[in-house]
């Protein structure tokens, strides 16, 4: 697995950045601020460019600014659909934004790369995926969105950028950033007699 180096500090890394939020119209004041991590992904045309330009667009959403970047990796595609290998990674974000609202504007980024949901085939190709992997420690099951992603705990592409953003980030439920990574890592211990043999 190779990695691209793009990513930026993240105060969760120990290198503080003052995030910079624009308003929102219709909003006079923010809520409180909420930490969340956006998974990337692209396996079609330059992926590392659409890659760079959803980062730089979903920062200039309103009411988010992405705080850390992930260096990018090259994974194997998700599913029994032949295409092209993905580029992966993750931000952090800090919002004031709710997560139906956040889910919305990725859902926007998306839509202005490119990506038309509607017409592609289940785990088929992707110009750019943004998948709303943690808000918080919120745990929420609605219609069209679940957060935490409901298999980020089975996904190395997208434990491993946000485990190199937040390796102590809660995904409710399950544990740990760092401790889901080493789980997948770990093989299966093997149980029945010839477990307990001697060799």
């Amino acid at each position: 697995m190779s990695s691209h180096p793009i990513g930026g500090p993240c105060e969760d890394r120990g290198n503080p950045i003052k995030a910079t939020l624009r308003p929102r119209r219709g909003r006079a004041r923010y809520g409180p601020l909420v930490r969340a991590y956006v998974g990337l992904g692209a396996n079609l045309g330059d992926r590392e460019a659409t890659i760079r330009r959803a980062v730089a667009l979903v920062d200039e959403l309103g009411g988010v600014a992405v705080v850390g970047v992930s260096s990018l990796r090259e994974t194997e595609p998700w599913g029994p659909v032949e295409q092209p290998r993905y580029l992966n990674g993750a931000v952090a974000l800090e919002t004031d934004l709710r997560p139906r609202e956040l889910l919305d504007a990725l859902l926007d980024v998306e839509r202005r790369l490119g990506r038309a949901r509607d017409d592609e085939e289940r785990w088929g190709p992707r110009t750019i995926d943004l998948d709303l992997l943690l808000y918080g420690d919120l745990v929420l099951d609605e219609p069209g969105l679940d957060v935490p992603h409901p298999r980020l705990h089975e996904r190395r592409f997208a434990l491993e950028p946000l485990a190199e953003l937040a390796p102590d980030a809660l995904v409710p439920g399950r544990g740990t950033a760092a401790e889901l990574l080493r789980a997948l890592e770990t093989p299966p211990q093997e149980t029945g007699p010839q477990a307990d043999a001697v060799h």
